[in-house]
């Protein structure tokens, strides 16, 4: 595929546009069906676009290179959509999308042990002002100090296991990224089609609806992203993800009433400029090398 900048951006866009999609659609859900069943509809349908992707060259795609790393790939992404679920219920979606903005500092400090990467003073820079900002955001001082929102708790460990994910993520980029949505998507849906029936309640006709849009959007964004990564460098696309805290925002005002207040806003400017600083850092020290 020919680099086409523009089309790159869009892709990118597009994809924030399916996540956050994703996350009201589900934190509507919560408020009536089970975090498990919420969490299956997501991983379900999300395979049966995995498997449309596919295509004709499903059976070849099936067989990864990694298998091992793939599983462990698919219990990362389930446990960090598992505890996202379990954060929205209480927690706003601008509130919950911003404190997931610490994912590339996590992957900054992770990235020492894990990857054997040397950190340089400018990475520790961004990841001290990233720290500053996720305080920021969670806001320990409103409720007295040693008290924070179990919902904020939740995506801490979220954003942990994300950053995991994230890190075998570039382990396996020897398997076709296709191969990684339809194991990702598969495994999800077996592990939580098994224990769903204890869970089920039989939903509304518009609840139908919304449970297949869940996976839908979720097994589309992750092909927007595919896309976006294809047709433009990752310097380029990679910064237009931090469009999901302007989604997030329109999307909790709109349905439940939610906006950011000023410490959300500042903490996400620290968060996100700690993580653009990483990312630009991290571009120029590889075009000096």
């Amino acid at each position: 595929m020919k680099e086409n900048r523009t089309a790159g951006i869009l892709w990118m866009l597009a994809t924030m546009f399916c996540f956050i999609s994703l996350d009201a659609i589900m934190k509507h859900l919560l408020e009536t069906y089970s975090l498990v069943q919420v969490t299956w509809a997501r991983f379900f349908f999300a395979s049966i676009v995995a498997v449309f992707a596919c295509g004709p060259r499903i059976t070849t795609l099936a067989i990864s290179r990694q298998p091992k790393l793939q599983a462990l790939r698919s219990v990362l992404l389930m446990s960090t959509t598992g505890l996202f679920n379990a954060a929205i219920r209480t927690t706003p979606l601008a509130t919950a999308t911003t404190i997931m903005f610490l994912n590339p500092i996590l992957l900054t400090i992770l990235s020492i042990p894990l990857l054997g990467e040397k950190v340089t003073p400018r990475r520790w820079f961004g990841v001290i002002f990233g720290f500053l900002g996720a305080v920021v955001v969670v806001q320990p001082w409103k409720e007295g100090l040693g008290f924070v929102d179990h919902g904020v708790l939740f995506l801490l460990v979220a954003a942990l296991f994300n950053a995991n994910y994230q890190i075998i993520t570039r382990k396996v980029r020897r398997d076709d990224p296709l191969t990684s949505l339809l194991y990702t998507a598969a495994a999800g849906a077996v592990v939580t089609s098994v224990i769903v029936p204890w869970f089920w309640r039989w939903p509304a006709a518009f609840d139908w609806l919304l449970l297949v849009s869940s996976g839908l959007a979720g097994g589309l964004g992750h092909l927007c992203l595919i896309r976006a990564f294809q047709a433009a460098p990752a310097s380029v696309v990679a910064p237009f993800s931090y469009s999901s805290l302007i989604w997030a925002t329109v999307f909790g005002f709109v349905i439940w009433g939610d906006f950011p207040d000023m410490w959300t806003w500042l903490g996400a400017a620290l968060i996100i400029g700690s993580g653009l600083y990483i990312f630009y850092g991290e571009r120029k020290s590889h075009e000096d090398r």
